[in-house]
Parts: structure tokens; sequence; C-alpha cells
């Protein structure tokens, strides 16, 4: 695998590892790893039975460090080295390694990288929520990583409450923050009215008393493959010498969903309901139309369908032209293939 990667891409390729059972079974593993070609390898000092609470075995880390020439990065320090900065030092000379790889310390206070020193655990615990409200973070991810940073305080009052918090709101009250959190608030149900304005906007604009609605959604399971409600307004335009459909597509900025009106011969038509892309809403649009028209839709349910049929003799008569002047250079597993445009071209092509 890692041999694949590294001739397969042009970026630098790493791994990480847990060690084996012996230091002589690991250097030969990772210098077996080292000869694929790899930027540099992780190390946690623990074999893979072994947890947290087990020494990390520096001892190995260090012998892979003199054993190789790529970098190594030392990992699994937290629970025996690493309190705060200067520890990180420590941790990476007792290893030899080029760097230091660090997951839980920084879980459990994240200003462990700050040189000048720890912040206290309550400044840096307000300080996250502060991220959480501004970024609406969920309260159960918010609720495990603050318990993280506890860790033996769980039991205390405080801990308890965190324990029992059910709600973002609740959390900030633990910490004592019920009054930042009314403000972020605040501001943020002003933002979202100032948005759902403009979306009523947006809304009141495809209101055109003109246009014909109804409610419905492109389901591409109720459809042959490759057969699409566009295509079937499309054809039924040029049967009816129409110009062919145009459709104008808006986003809502809310919701970030779509909504498509399509013009066919001086009408306009759209689906009522948003979709989450444009492809999905023009869609919806155009089933508007042929229901409205009592055109075929090209539905499984509506029987033969026309365009298959279409399809399949323009297969057949493809395949029998290509048996007669194939290039015998040509791969003959090649097949046709057909592609939906919004050109002017906009058919069922070979």
């Amino acid at each position: 695998i890692l041999t694949t990667l590294v001739k397969g891409i042009c970026k630098p390729v790493t791994c990480k590892i847990r060690i084996l059972p012996s230091v002589e079974d690991t250097v030969n593993l990772v210098k077996r790893i080292e000869k694929t070609g790899i930027a540099a390898i992780a190390v946690h000092g623990r074999k893979k039975e072994e947890r947290p609470q087990h020494p990390v075995h520096c001892d190995v880390i260090k012998a892979i460090s003199e054993a190789v020439s790529i970098p190594v990065i030392a990992n699994g320090g937290s629970h025996d080295f690493i309190k705060e900065y200067t520890d990180i030092e420590t941790f990476q000379k007792a290893t030899a390694a080029s760097s230091v790889m660090i997951a839980r310390a920084a879980m459990w206070n994240p200003s462990i990288f700050r040189k000048e020193g720890l912040f206290s655990l309550k400044e840096v615990m307000q300080d996250y929520i502060k991220y959480v409200l501004r970024y609406d973070n969920h309260y159960t991810n918010t609720k495990y990583c603050l318990c993280q940073m506890l860790r033996e305080q769980l039991e205390t009052t405080q801990g308890k409450k965190l324990h029992a918090a059910q709600s973002t709101q609740e959390i900030c009250e633990v910490f004592e923050m019920a009054d930042f959190f009314e403000e972020t608030t605040a501001i943020f149900e002003a933002k979202k009215t100032s948005l759902e304005t403009e979306t009523q906007g947006e809304d009141d604009q495809m209101e055109d008393p003109d246009v014909i609605k109804m409610a419905v959604r492109f389901d591409k399971r109720d459809y042959p493959p490759q057969i699409t409600p566009k295509m079937y307004l499309l054809e039924w335009c040029r049967k009816e010498k129409h110009p062919q459909p145009v459709y104008e597509t808006v986003q809502r900025p809310l919701d970030r969903l779509f909504c498509s009106v399509v013009t066919v011969a001086e009408q306009k038509y759209r689906s009522t309901l948003w979709d989450k892309s444009k492809k999905l809403a023009e869609q919806a649009a155009a089933i508007v139309c042929l229901r409205t028209l009592g055109v075929p839709e090209g539905k499984l349910c509506e029987g033969e369908n026309h365009l298959i049929n279409k399809r399949k003799r323009e297969d057949l008569e493809c395949l029998n032209n290509r048996d007669h002047r194939e290039d015998p250079a040509e791969p003959s597993h090649k097949k046709a293939n057909f592609i939906e445009e919004n050109s002017d071209m906009n058919v069922p092509k070979m």
C-alpha cells in the first residue's frame, strides 16, 4: 500500500505505527517501511494491547530513530511526560525523534503549545465555549471536550453539573457564561431574521402570478437510467416546433437550496419545493411543465418508454455502422455514452 501511494501521488506519504513485542521486530518493520519511500514515520510508543495508563516505551522509539534516516515522529508521551510546553522537548530528547505528536495533552489543555506557559483551565474552557457559540458546535461534542479538560474534576459540583447538562445553554450556565450565551444568541437571531427577510424577498420574486406551480420533486429511482424529465420536455418542444426550454435557477442564502423556473412556449413553470442542487431543481420544474401539459415524463410506471426504444435503435445502428468501418486499432469494448447538455444540442447523444 505504501509503495503504491508513494509512486502514485506527488505529495509526501507518511504512516503511523505502534511498536511490536520486541525491539528487533519493530526496527525490522520500520526499515521495511522506510524502503517503500515514505517521507516520515510516526511511532506510538506502546504495543497494540497497551492503554494510556501503561508507560510509553521511549527506548523503542529511540532505537527506531537511530535505525532509520527518515524523520521519526514520537507519540504517546501525554500521560508520562507532557504537562507543559517545555516537556515536549524533554520527550523529544528521550526518544531522539525529529518531532513530537501530541493528542491527549492538547485535548486536556490546548495552551500546552504556549511557550510562555499554560493558561488556567477555567480560562481555556471559557475561551473554548466562546468558539462553540460562535460556530454553533453541537452540545454533545462540546460536553465531551469539556469533560476531557476537567478530567479528575468531574466529581466536583461543577463536573457533575456539566455531566447533567443537556444543551449549550445549560453548559454556559455551568461555567457562569449565561450572559454571553444570551448576547451571542441575540446576535445570531438578528442575523437569521435578516437572512430570512432576504429569502422572503427572493421567494416574492419567485411568486410570479403567471408561473404555474406544483409541489413535486425529482427522484431518479422513478425513472430509467439516463432518462430524465428534462430530456422528455426538450423532445416535446422540438416535436411541437417550440424553442428549447429555458431554465432560470436561484439559490437561497439561508439554507443554500435551489429553485428553478422553466419557460416553455412563453409559459413559466416551477415546483414550490426547494432542492439541494441546481440539477434537481431543474428536473422538478420540467416535471411541473410536463404534468401540466399532460405529456409523459418518462417514469417507469408509465409503461413502454419511447426514448429508451429510440436509444436502443440508435445504439444498434451505431454498432452496425462501426462493425462495417471499425478501425482495427479502436478498442472493441468502447460503447456509446449518452450525455445531457444545456446547449442547443441538449438531446440524447452518442
